[in-house]
């Protein structure tokens, strides 16, 4: 691969503005529509990117949708880094710990066996598998960066983050009616949420519509699932490695997002971030993550992603009751 010199920086910028400012365009046209009406941000990012499809078909934006959908995406994941620290992961004690590495590894390994068993590759169901056990869209988009290129890899992301997305947000309205039902006490209900539900901001929500004692538990969990993120990575990257197929060239062992994402989360358990700078590294996350999947929408055909039929929706359903149900029995386990 060839390195860009500096004197052709201006004139690649000028080849990826217009596709960049496009994705940028829907990422704030998505940020606005979930704020004010409530639902995922990354569900409306990628209904507008497919409704602008035509953009990535012999189009200007062609250039700058592509980086958008890949390297633009490996910041945001990087950038997760400054979500979490050590000492809040250490806060919660072995129990939550344990939980959360166990439902997390089992959870994956169980999607891979039921993607195959399902007739997909086993790759699919480590997609799948870790958005639903990690941290939702966050997560398949980073697995999805880690993962080997194939023909049906930006459809496998789309409908992984669309379907995640969704679950999510019906888990963020049925878990605390459960919750009450089964009349657990703030601590475990909180492990519970924080431990199950896919997305962060879903689980702030179904968190603290309970209690503020039970939001704090289950955004602590939740973090501590984010943070399983960087081991995944490194798993599929290996797996990755492992299926080169003679190739000369392997990628690396640990992508260069996944060590700035290690990185900064030892930088942040430091304590020496400034609360600025960290709610800066955040939004910024967001905010390309946003982008980024505003770039895959827009890649992505719509008659593509509606010939995957039923299998990928039962394999994600089944998925989720899978995590939930285990995180019950572990705390029944426990207590």
């Amino acid at each position: 691969m060839t390195t860009l010199s500096i004197s052709a920086w201006p004139s690649q910028g000028r080849l990826l503005f217009p596709g960049m400012l496009a994705c940028c365009v829907v990422a704030a046209a998505a940020m606005f529509l979930s704020q004010h009406y409530g639902a995922p941000v990354m569900l409306f990012a990628l209904l507008l990117g497919m409704a602008m499809n035509f953009l990535s078909v012999d189009s200007p934006c062609k250039p700058g949708v592509e980086f958008a959908a890949r390297q633009v995406l490996r910041i945001g994941v990087a950038l997760l880094g400054l979500r979490i620290t050590f000492h809040e992961v250490m806060a919660l004690g072995w129990q939550p710990m344990a939980l959360v590495v166990v439902s997390v590894a089992v959870t994956i390994v169980v999607g891979m066996i039921a993607a195959k068993a399902m007739g997909f590759q086993s790759l699919f169901g480590l997609l799948t598998g870790g958005a639903t056990a990690i941290c939702g869209a966050s997560a398949a988009l980073a697995l999805s960066a880690a993962l080997p290129a194939h023909p049906g890899k930006e459809r496998a992301t789309l409908f992984t983050v669309i379907g995640v997305s969704a679950l999510s947000t019906l888990a963020m309205i049925a878990y605390p009616m459960l919750v009450k039902m089964l009349g657990m006490d703030p601590r475990t209900a909180g492990i519970f949420l924080g431990g199950t539900i896919h997305d962060v901001a879903q689980v702030v929500g179904a968190g603290y519509s309970l209690s503020h004692e039970t939001g704090d538990i289950a955004t602590m969990v939740k973090l501590m699932r984010v943070a399983m993120l960087l081991p995944v990575i490194v798993v599929a990257t290996s797996i990755t490695r492992a299926r080169g197929d003679g190739e000369s060239v392997r990628p690396p062992l640990l992508p260069w997002f996944a060590v700035a994402f290690a990185v900064l989360v030892a930088i942040n358990s430091t304590g020496l971030v400034p609360a600025p700078v960290q709610g800066l590294g955040r939004d910024l996350s967001s905010w390309c993550l946003v982008i980024a999947i505003a770039g895959i929408g827009i890649k992505t055909q719509l008659k593509e992603l509606a010939s995957v039929g039923l299998r990928p929706i039962l394999l994600m359903v089944g998925e989720t009751v899978f995590l939930a149900a285990l995180v019950l029995l572990a705390q029944h386990w426990m207590a």
